[in-house]
């Protein structure tokens, strides 16, 4: 498996743990949290319950409407879709319809368990 500094790491299942390795480091390299986004799913931005009284300690937590969102909150909430861009253009032709027949981003997590088990 080789590819240039710029270049996105292709799956190959007879070298799953280098493409791993190599894709983690990829996708930190974009932003910290993007690993996180991949096993664990889209980030949920938080915001301090203003309901909720805060006494002895730290307040309660819930989630942002979108139209509360920041600039730095939308680039956030959209690593998800960055992170999944990524991943698809890592697989070759037979994979990707693969995806477009079961049409599903949690089978691209299910297909990369299922590489890995190989």
């Amino acid at each position: 498996m080789s590819f240039s500094h710029n270049e996105i790491p292709m799956l190959s299942k007879e070298e799953y743990d280098v493409w791993k390795i190599r894709m983690q480091a990829h996708l930190a390299a974009q932003n910290d949290d993007m690993w996180e986004v991949i096993t664990n799913g889209p980030l949920k931005i938080m915001k301090a319950n203003p309901a909720f009284a805060i006494t002895g300690g730290a307040p309660e937590w819930i989630e942002k409407s979108r139209a509360e969102y920041t600039a730095k909150d939308k680039k956030k909430a959209n690593l998800d879709n960055v992170a999944k861009d990524i991943l698809y253009k890592t697989l070759d032709k037979d994979m990707s319809r693969l995806l477009r027949f079961f049409c599903s981003d949690s089978f691209l997590l299910f297909l990369l368990n299922f590489i890995s088990s190989l």
